[in-house]
């Protein structure tokens, strides 16, 4: 079992090399694809004029930009992501009221109780150790301050994530298995442990609602097996795996996802939650 430094070292390093430039080079389908959960997440956020906000794992700004508009002028959004490929990307839309900055957000030393608001779209759930970053953003609020983020539920749940690796895993070399608290797109994904990591934090009592939303993975079966090379799980596997085996592999995707392809392209369902909490 791999030490909480060990899983920590391990994402920054994801994060600010391969998995950094993968996600900017894969953004256009990936803004498609998780749009409308963040759009239902700043609505329950309701940031205001005049608020300070944290945006936790900004990427490359385009909740941040979101988030500055709705404070206005005499607001400000801190946007945080340990990626400086995408904090790069972020810093060029030149944001006024926002400002971004390299870092990993559970050990960023926040102004203290200098928050309203504290969000994230997806980008809570790659954490070593969770607890101690909930505690951080928590010493981060106002008294009266909230916290507002979107994450995935179980892999069962997210067809749209597991049915190509599924198709794919007997084709190419054996693929890591996180434990069941490691951190990963999924990690979020079991709601008596999200409680459990917010309670710990000092949280109030958290509302979850699920979201459940059609994901649309590209236009069609060649521009999701073109993008599989290109960002998240499969990507990684395709890394270690030999063209023979990447071949096997896209042709048992292929057949996989063709079921799911029509007119609108090649879709499957999606499953989130929707998590809000008060500071106290």
């Amino acid at each position: 079992m791999k030490s909480a430094a060990e899983l920590a070292a391990e994402q920054a390093a994801y994060w600010k090399g391969r998995g950094g430039e993968g996600w900017l080079a894969s953004y256009e389908r990936i803004a498609r694809t998780v749009g409308s959960f963040g759009k239902a997440a700043l609505e329950a956020a309701a940031p205001a004029p005049g608020e300070q906000v944290l945006d936790i794992g900004c990427g490359t700004g385009g909740t941040t930009a979101e988030l500055a508009r709705a404070v206005g002028p005499t607001g400000h959004v801190l946007g945080v992501d340990i990626s400086d490929v995408l904090v790069e990307a972020a810093r060029a839309e030149r944001v006024d009221n926002a400002t971004f900055v390299v870092g990993d957000a559970a050990t960023h030393p926040f102004k203290p109780a200098g928050y309203d608001l504290v969000f994230s779209r997806f980008g809570v759930m790659f954490f070593a150790e969770p607890d101690m970053a909930f505690r951080n953003f928590q010493r981060a609020l106002k008294p009266d301050g909230r916290l507002v983020f979107v994450c995935w539920r179980t892999p069962q749940e997210n067809p749209w994530g597991m049915v190509p690796v599924r198709a794919a895993a007997a084709h190419l070399p054996p693929m890591p298995r996180p434990g069941p608290e490691d951190p990963g797109q999924f990690a979020f994904g079991d709601r008596a442990r999200v409680e459990r990591i917010l309670a710990a934090a000092g949280f109030g009592t958290p509302s979850f609602a699920p979201l459940d939303q059609p994901i649309w993975m590209g236009g069609n079966v060649a521009e999701v097996l073109d993008n599989a090379g290109r960002f998240g799980p499969l990507a990684r596997a395709f890394a270690d795996a030999t063209p023979a085996q990447i071949e096997k592999a896209k042709e048992a995707i292929a057949e996989a996802l063709k079921p799911h392809e029509s007119a609108d392209g090649v879709v499957l369902p999606g499953a989130c939650w929707l998590v809000r909490a008060a500071a106290r």
